[in-house]
């Protein structure tokens, strides 16, 4: 198939065409041509959109589907194809399933459940068995059946010596942990953030130094094993400036934010929606921007959706029962683009995670494979139920005005379109 998009803003700094307005054609998945001006040919699929800019494949790096064993909250396939539709070239799949995803034979089984998907699938294994926190996991037969990284997805590691361990051993192979910032016993059973407003409101609270404290260990720990240590979605002021002061000493450390810690905070508690029940915590907005400060200034290397579809019976229910998550692939961008200027955003979708999870880079030139994300990053609007893609329904962001508009993506010698 051959595609031809016209008039397209190319927003990509590895690019000669960086911030450029071009014709690009793509034939059988190969950029062949980036001029002013192509000329159409009835054979070539013509591409004109509003506004329309291109950056190179947005990557991901903290998404759940249901399958294997929560089929009802997000298919594998149905999860891929939103992830296109919403701008996703490349997704990194959390182990949150039943079973667990920690042994080769799982690893493989989402890679092949996800063959033939324009969206590139990149398991990350459990760091535990079964994500209970006790044995570390068949970590390096995963790596070699395709896993990026190892961690228990939104549970912390309360055992100190496992962790030192994990981080020692994963060297051997150049494996990447994942830590989630959360100290057990400071959390308790908080459910919200601790502050004004969950006094206020009578729910039980977890203080920021719950994440804060979590972040110091790990990065003593990696200061005195050495290795790679990647920190999702952090959501404190304090937890930025730990992670500056450890990339200052020059640790192997890297962190990403969810759209949502960046741009709401736990005012939205108000009213008791479950929809506003994530982990971490909604913070205040001093944090959010920090967050948003420690983004701009590199100190966050990426931006995640932190997708994780729950099914109406787990997540409409009293605040305290619900469970904790939201999706967020459909609304990600368009959320983080009323807070971010456009290119730290692209950076924090393209260039950073892919670094960081040791996958080869793409550039929009000539002769070079099409992966590519299609959007416009102007025009408001209000986030509705129509918008949403997905299976489950738990978005944090319905009636909140996001801006711009993701159109699809190229990518796997395919065009997915939104």
């Amino acid at each position: 198939m051959t595609t031809l998009l016209k008039s397209a803003t190319i927003i990509d700094a590895s690019s000669p065409h960086h911030k450029q307005i071009k014709d690009i054609l793509i034939v059988n998945g190969k950029i062949t041509e980036i001029e002013d001006s192509i000329k159409e040919n009835d054979t070539f699929k013509v591409i004109k959109l509003d506004n329309l800019h291109v950056s190179s494949g947005w990557f991901d790096t903290s998404v759940s589907f249901g399958e294997p064993g929560y089929e009802e909250r997000e298919t594998i396939k149905k999860g891929l194809e939103v992830a296109g539709k919403s701008g996703f070239t490349t997704v990194a799949v959390n182990a949150n399933t039943n079973p667990i995803i920690d042994s080769k034979s799982d690893v493989e089984f989402l890679i092949n459940k996800a063959n033939g998907s324009a969206t590139k699938l990149l398991p990350i294994g459990a760091l535990t068995k079964g994500s209970k926190g006790v044995d570390i996991a068949e970590l390096y037969d995963m790596q070699q059946s395709g896993a990026i990284a190892f961690g228990d997805y939104n549970k912390a590691i309360d055992n100190d010596n496992l962790m030192k361990v994990a981080l020692l051993y994963a060297q051997n192979f150049d494996g990447l942990v994942i830590s989630f910032p959360k100290n057990n016993s400071i959390a308790g059973e908080g459910i919200v953030n601790e502050g004004p407003n969950s006094t206020r409101l009578g729910l039980k609270g977890s203080p920021s130094l719950a994440e804060n404290i979590q972040i110091a260990r790990d990065l003593y720990l990696l200061e005195y094993t050495g290795g790679k240590l990647h920190i999702p979605t952090i959501s404190t002021a304090k937890s930025v400036q730990l992670i500056k002061e450890a990339k200052k000493k020059g640790l192997q450390v890297t962190c990403s934010v969810s759209a949502h810690h960046l741009t709401l905070n736990d005012d939205e508690l108000e009213g008791f929606d479950s929809k506003a029940k994530v982990t971490p915590p909604l913070r205040t907005k001093q944090d959010a921007k920090a967050l948003i400060k420690g983004l701009q200034e590199g100190i966050i290397d990426m931006i995640t959706s932190d997708h994780n579809p729950i099914d109406i019976e787990h997540k409409k229910l009293e605040f305290g029962l619900a469970k904790d998550g939201t999706i967020g692939l459909e609304s990600l961008f368009c959320a983080v683009n009323s807070v971010i200027d456009l290119e730290t955003t692209i950076k924090a979708l393209t260039v950073n995670p892919r670094i960081v999870f040791n996958q080869e880079p793409h550039s929009i030139k000539k002769d070079t494979p099409a992966n590519m994300t299609l959007f416009n990053p102007t025009g408001n609007y209000i986030f509705s139920k129509e918008h949403i893609l997905s299976t489950s329904k738990n978005a944090v962001f319905i009636g909140k005005e996001l801006q711009g508009k993701v159109y699809g993506i190229y990518a796997n010698k395919k065009l997915v379109l939104n």
